[in-house]
């Protein structure tokens, strides 16, 4: 019986946490595309290669992929999230 509670416990979890990543990808891409607007650096570049990768795996469904590609375009530009 503690076995099936910690389970069903886990998947509430999951099913509450995915949804989450899923409304994050957007606005953490979105932050990516306003930050590097108008700089054409190396770090620029990087992080806008970041962006459309995190933005392929959203669509994908892969939400927290994104999540983490999107991050480190933010790490490359110095923008902590």
């Amino acid at each position: 019986m503690r076995r099936l509670t910690l389970f069903a416990l886990g998947m509430t979890v999951l099913l509450f946490a995915s949804p989450a990543f899923a409304f994050q990808c957007p606005k953490l891409v979105n932050q990516i595309n306003s930050a590097v607007s108008n700089r054409f650096d190396n770090a620029a570049a990087t992080a806008r290669a970041s962006a459309a990768q995190a933005d392929a795996l959203h669509k994908a469904g892969k939400h927290a992929e994104a999540v983490k590609a999107a991050k480190d375009g933010l790490a490359a530009l110095g923008i902590q999230s």
